[in-house]
């Protein structure tokens, strides 16, 4: 992959980071990459290991969590407030990545990770896809 596709991919992966909650395609991506859907596709999961929808969703999750977290929202508003219109495919994402449902995960005490400094808590409560993150120091 040349380096000129590695900073458009950079480039389509701080816009899918900043517009998280907007109704961002795929096709649309693609074009900010200067690539079609399918390179698309193929290039950003070689860069990034995993897909650009599965980035986009794990973003969404990872503000969904810090808004249920504060608990002054509904899990629908919290859904839609992240870029989702589909409650049920939220709910199912999000406990697919989180490993409890919406509603248990906006109920239950969150007073341990509030002394912790966000740059640190971004990194250890990130969603993850395949499975436990290593434990601290593992090379892996």
């Amino acid at each position: 992959m040349s380096t000129e596709d590695l900073v458009r991919l950079r480039r389509t992966r701080d816009r899918m980071d900043r517009e998280y909650a907007e109704p961002l395609d795929m096709a649309e991506l693609a074009r900010t990459a200067l690539m079609s859907p399918g390179h698309f596709q193929r290039s950003f999961r070689a860069a990034y290991g995993e897909t650009p929808y599965s980035y986009l969703m794990t973003r969404r999750i990872e503000r969904a969590k810090a808004l249920l977290r504060r608990g002054d929202l509904s899990v629908t508003e919290v859904c839609l407030a992240v870029g989702c219109t589909s409650l049920g495919s939220f709910s199912s994402r999000f406990t697919e990545l989180v490993g409890e449902t919406p509603s248990a995960y906006r109920s239950r005490p969150h007073e341990e990770s509030a002394v912790i400094p966000s740059c640190v808590a971004r990194t250890f409560t990130r969603p993850r896809r395949h499975g436990p993150r290593p434990p601290v120091g593992d090379t892996r």
